[in-house]
Formats: structure tokens, C-alpha cells, sequence
């Protein structure tokens, strides 16, 4: 019995050897990856300690040994865009790798705005859908993961896709928009690899590394480097993993009754008047958070009875369960995405048709976003549902108390929110996958600390630079869009400030910036318009990483100010073909003050390459503004190539 033990704990051990001895390759390193050309590549994986490794490709062979650490690495010959190529590794195991191409390799990263998809924007751009026949233009999505103690290896599972009507609507719209206008131009495979996380801050992309002489991040690192703190926070992670939850009792009247409110046979009893779109705060119930109902009946014609149809209810905060006719037709967790439901054919009826909409709100204003898509559609028969609704409150939820629980003790972890949790797991592991540079699209989780953020994002240039090792990497980034309440007088703004942040930075070398003032929402942080500011991105690429001098990279950037008499004359950098007003008319968002710093709105016009400035209420200006604004509506300085000026100020303190 002994030796049959013994042989098994062998053969195991052999078995466990044999596996550990096989050659691994990162998530990057697969079927239809995209390599960088005119470049050295970087190839490497796993295997057991002092395997020999051979990489064969484009008809060159190159051999590795597995260092005792179990990493082997080699470097590929710089080689022109072209392909598909096949590449063979062989050790202990083969593996072949198929439809490889190479050209640029764009390294995308940043929050939400990075993040949101071509399905996002599908029904904004629904030829691009259709028309995505660019096999050569390729995407590798990086899933969420977080870690503040150690640095992964590798990324988390993912797979290179092809640009296609079905694999389109999984990439992010801003990196494809660019991706796209750089294939059309330069006609060379683009790869896309968007590492990137919603409501996430510059923090959590830089490395251990890049915080140096920066004590608040210094100090909050070391204190993952302590074992008793990190022990203290896995533990209480595992007790409220590990705790029982009590059962919610359910006490929407809507969902408790008889009859359930969406149902047909319902008759409503003490419902209100409700204008949609908006919110209930604003109609009457003010301070709830819970559950509130929402009915319409809405007259269908003939035409539309029985077809499959879309039902768009705008955007909602934050959830919902949306039926017609009493049938579910789509529900959603959380307020961003736009609500749009398939109709099954067979549900709408000639005639009137109800549609009841029920809303979950926990925190702040619940309601129906205005200035959204609000209509029942089948084909060319567009229903419009905006207007007089019902509504009548299901649920009250008892008061939000606010408590620090575990911040107050100090032992509150956010992976993805702490100094590199994110760099640990989304960045780290594809430093050594060769790249054209880094795009950069983030911001909206820092605009509380802009003075801050202007240290933070030359530091993750620089560190990000350091890492890949590649020189001075072109880095490209998406300047904050317009968003919340326009301002009618001149006011302070703390995205004005961040922006300015992001401005700083082209001071950094073979860096530049999309302006998107332009292409934002005042009521959605993640506007639709992402194909203008990918078009941007890849004229501000053709500019600093193709060198193309012809190309106008941006629109005008502030360079200078000179006070003369009563006026203050303002001079500009990527002027192209000359400055101009979009639209005509009078230049507009233009401040203009005295030593006072009390902005009051100017006269400006352009006169040649420059801007001047003044007001009869100012007598001895001093400084200047210009769509110093969350949403600074009607900004109109743009150069001939219709390219918008940057947002800036002279008074920056």
C-alpha cells in the first residue's frame, strides 16, 4: 500500500513538473495581436528554469533560456507594418500563434470616457457599425482588476477582436474613432489595447515608482507594504464577505398588491401629474429616495400593431424596470446607460398601449434626465412619450445614514481607487509589449484637486515613459469635455481648473491634446460624441508621433498676454491656417478683470494671428479668461482647420 502511495506522490509531483515545465505566454502575447513595427518586439512568457526557448517568425528564428525566476524573454528584428504572420514557440510544448499583423500599437487608458463602447453609441453613429469591415484594425480589452499589494504578472484573460459589424460594439468608441482615422490615412494595422476603469483617478495608474517625493501616496503605500494592516483589512474584507444578510423585506406597494402596477388590468387609484423628462424632486416630492411609478398610455396606429419596435427612455437615475402592456421589456442597475428596449413583435396593439416605468433611487435626484431620446419607434413611425405621465410612490426608504465605518479606524481599501492599484494589474503587465504611445483620457474623479492633479499627470508621463523604456513615448490626451449647468456670468469652476491641469502638461515633451469643449453634454458625463474627439486624438497623432507637418495638430493654445492701454492682446501657438470665429458673429467667453480679479464679460475680436480683449467696465485690465466654465456654452475661438481653442486664464495663482 506504501509503494503504491509512494508511486502516485510521484507520478503527481512528475505530472505537476511537466506542467509547470510548459511554456506560458502572456494574454498579449496571442492569435491576432497587433506588433509594433520598425521596432525591436518584445516576446516573453514562462516555463521551467533554464528551458530553452525558440520563437520563430517572419522566417527568423531566436532562442531564450528560462531565467530561475521562470521568465524567459527575447526581442524580435524590427520589422515593417505588414502580415498576417504566424509565430511558432517551441520548448517542452509548441505553441503557434495565427493571424498576426503589425503596425501601431496604441496603449489607451483612463476612466469611463476611455471606456464606453461603440454599442454606447450605436444608434449616434449607425453607419460605423454597419460600415466596421476593418480587419486590420484590432482591440484587446483589459477586464478589471485591482490590487494594492503586489504587481501581477500578467493581465487578467483577453482576447485580440477585429473591427466588424459584431466585434465593433465592444470597443471603446474614443480609441476606435482614432484608431480608424489613422488606418484610413496611413493604411497600416492599428492596434488598440484599452486598459481602463470607470470613476477611477490618475492615482491608480501610476506606479509605486512615480510617487516619489509625494509624501500623501509615499505614506498611504507604505502602508500596504505593512503586513499587519493589509492582515487587518483582508480580515474585515472576509467578515463582511462571510456575514449573513438579513432579508429584505419587500414593501413596494406597486409589487405587493393583488395586482402588480404595470399590469393591464390596474386600475390606477391616486396618482399625480409628472412632466417627463425630469426629476420628481423638482415636481413635488422632494428629499425621497425609493421606489416611484411611472404610467403613460400612448396611442399606437395600425401600422406599428404587432411589429417588433424600440422603446428609448432616455437615461434614468439611477434604476429601472421598464414594461408595456404589462410585459417586462428591459431593466437597468445604475443611472449611465441610455435605456433602450426591444419591443417582441406581437405586444403593441392599435390603439392605446401603457407603458409603466418603475425607478429605484438611493442617493440624491431621482427622475428622467432631461435632454435625452424619449420615444417609441418602429421604423419610420417615431412616438414621441415625452410630456404628462402619472406617477405615485411605491417605496419610502429610511434616511441615509452616513457612516466612516471602516475609514474611521483607517483601515478602508479601495483597490482601484488607491496610489497604483490599478498600475499593479492593468499597467505593469504590458510594459514590455512594444508600442507607438500612450492615449490618456481621464480626469473627472480628480477635478476636486486640480492643483494637485497638475503634479499628478506629468508624473504619470514620466512614469509610464520609465517603464516601457522606450524614450519619450508620443502621449496624447483628451482635454475634460463641457458638461453640468451653463454659467451665465463669469464664476469660478472647478473643471475650468482641471482642464488648465491638463494644459500644463504640454510642457512635457512630444506631447499633445484633444479640445473637447465642444463635445460634451451638460447633463451626461459621458457624452455620445466621441468621434470628434477620436478624430482629434489622431490629428494630434499625426502631428507629434507621425510627424507629418502639414498637420495641424490642435486648435489654438494659449501663449502670451501683453496689456496695452485699456486692451490686453492675446497670442496663440497651432494657429494653422489662421484664428476664426465658428458660426460668425461676435467672439464669445471671454472675461476679461483689473487687479481686483472681478471678471466681467468682454468685447474680443480677432485682429491677424491675435485676440483682443477688452471691456468699458475695465479701464486697466490685468488679466484675462476664456471659457473658464464647467460648461462654457457658446466658446466660439477655433482656427480654420475647425479645430477649438483651449480653454485658459492669465490670472493663474
Amino acid at each position: 500500500m506504501k509503494i503504491a502511495k509512494s508511486a502516485a506522490a510521484c507520478l503527481l509531483l512528475f505530472s505537476c513538473l511537466k506542467t509547470y515545465s510548459q511554456v506560458r505566454l502572456p494574454q498579449l502575447i496571442s492569435d491576432g495581436m497587433v506588433l509594433q513595427r520598425d521596432a525591436k518586439i518584445n516576446v516573453w512568457g514562462w516555463a521551467s528554469s533554464a528551458e530553452k526557448v525558440t520563437v520563430k517568425f517572419n522566417n527568423k528564428s531566436y532562442k531564450a533560456t528560462t531565467h530561475s525566476d521562470g521568465k524567459w524573454m527575447l526581442q524580435l528584428s524590427p520589422t515593417k507594418a505588414g502580415g498576417p504572420y504566424t509565430m511558432q514557440i517551441d520548448a517542452s510544448n509548441h505553441i503557434t500563434l495565427s493571424n498576426i499583423l503589425v503596425g501601431d500599437v496604441w496603449f489607451c487608458s483612463g476612466q469611463s470616457n476611455m471606456v464606453t463602447p461603440m454599442e454606447r453609441v450605436k444608434e449616434k453613429y449607425p453607419e460605423e457599425i454597419t460600415g466596421a469591415h476593418y480587419p486590420q484594425i484590432r482591440n484587446f480589452f483589459v477586464p478589471t482588476v485591482s490590487d494594492v499589494s503586489k504587481i501581477h504578472a500578467d493581465l487578467p484573460p483577453g482576447k485580440w477582436t477585429e473591427a466588424n459589424p459584431k466585434d465593433i460594439l465592444n470597443f471603446g468608441a474614443t480609441s476606435y474613432f482614432m484608431a480608424k482615422q489613422l488606418y484610413l490615412k496611413y493604411h497600416i494595422p492599428i492596434g488598440i489595447i484599452n486598459s481602463s476603469v470607470g470613476g477611477t483617478p490618475i492615482q491608480a495608474w501610476m506606479s509605486a515608482e512615480g510617487f516619489t517625493g509625494m509624501p500623501q501616496y509615499m505614506n498611504r503605500l507604505a502602508q500596504f507594504k505593512d503586513t499587519t494592516y493589509m492582515n487587518r483589512v483582508m480580515q474585515q474584507a472576509a467578515m463582511q464577505a462571510v456575514a449573513p444578510r438579513q432579508p429584505v423585506k419587500e414593501t413596494d406597494k406597486g409589487l405587493t398588491g393583488a395586482v402588480k402596477w404595470y399590469e393591464i388590468s390596474y386600475q390606477p387609484e391616486g396618482w399625480h401629474n409628472f412632466w417627463l423628462p425630469g426629476y420628481w424632486a423638482d415636481q413635488g416630492v422632494k428629499g425621497l429616495n425609493g421606489v416611484v411609478w411611472f404610467r403613460k398610455e400612448v396611442e399606437v396606429p395600425a401600422s406599428m400593431a404587432g411589429k417588433p419596435a424600440k422603446l428609448f427612455v432616455g437615461r434614468i437615475v439611477d434604476a429601472d424596470e421598464t414594461y408595456v402592456n404589462g410585459v417586462k421589456v428591459g431593466n437597468i442597475t445604475y443611472q449611465y446607460p441610455p435605456r433602450r428596449y426591444d419591443v417582441p413583435a406581437g405586444l403593441l396593439k392599435t390603439g392605446k398601449n401603457l407603458i409603466v416605468v418603475r425607478i429605484t433611487n438611493t442617493f440624491g435626484k431621482g427622475g428622467f434626465v432631461p435632454d435625452k431620446r424619449y420615444e417609441l419607434t418602429g421604423g419610420n413611425t417615431h412616438i414621441d412619450i415625452r410630456g404628462d405621465w402619472q406617477y405615485k410612490v411605491g417605496q419610502v426608504y429610511a434616511p441615509r445614514r452616513v457612516s466612516m465605518g471602516d475609514r474611521e479606524s483607517g483601515y478602508a481599501v479601495s483597490a482601484q481607487n488607491e496610489p497604483a492599484g490599478l498600475y499593479n494589474t492593468m499597467v505593469a503587465p504590458a510594459i514590455q509589449y512594444t508600442i507607438k504611445g500612450f492615449v490618456w483620457y481621464q480626469g473627472e474623479t480628480n477635478t476636486g484637486n486640480a492643483k494637485e492633479y497638475a503634479n499628478l499627470l506629468p508624473a504619470l508621463i514620466a512614469d509610464w515613459r520609465s517603464k516601457w523604456q522606450q524614450g519619450s513615448l508620443p502621449f496624447l490626451l483628451v482635454q475634460l469635455p463641457n458638461f453640468m449647468e451653463v454659467q451665465y456670468s463669469p464664476s469660478e469652476s472647478q473643471w475650468a481648473e482641471l482642464r488648465e491641469a491638463q494644459l500644463k502638461a504640454l510642457s512635457v515633451p512630444n506631447t499633445a491634446m484633444a479640445v473637447a469643449i465642444d463635445a460634451g453634454e451638460w447633463n451626461d458625463i459621458h457624452p455620445l460624441d466621441k468621434k470628434d474627439v477620436g478624430n482629434r486624438l489622431a490629428l494630434a497623432a499625426e502631428h507629434i508621433a507621425y510627424h507629418d507637418s502639414k498637420v495641424v495638430g490642435s486648435g489654438p493654445i494659449y501663449q502670451s498676454a501683453k496689456v496695452e492701454g485699456n486692451k490686453i492682446i492675446i497670442s496663440f501657438n497651432s494657429i494653422g491656417g489662421g484664428l476664426m470665429v465658428k458660426g460668425g458673429g461676435a467672439l464669445q467667453q471671454f472675461a476679461i478683470a483689473g487687479t481686483d480679479k472681478h471678471f466681467v464679460w468682454a468685447d474680443a475680436k480677432i485682429e491677424g494671428d491675435k485676440v483682443i480683449v477688452s471691456s468699458p467696465e475695465v479701464t486697466n485690465p490685468m488679466y484675462v479668461r476664456y471659457a473658464w466654465a464647467d460648461n462654457p456654452e457658446g466658446a466660439n475661438l477655433y482656427n480654420k482647420e475647425g479645430l477649438p481653442a483651449s480653454p485658459f486664464r492669465t490670472d493663474n495663482p
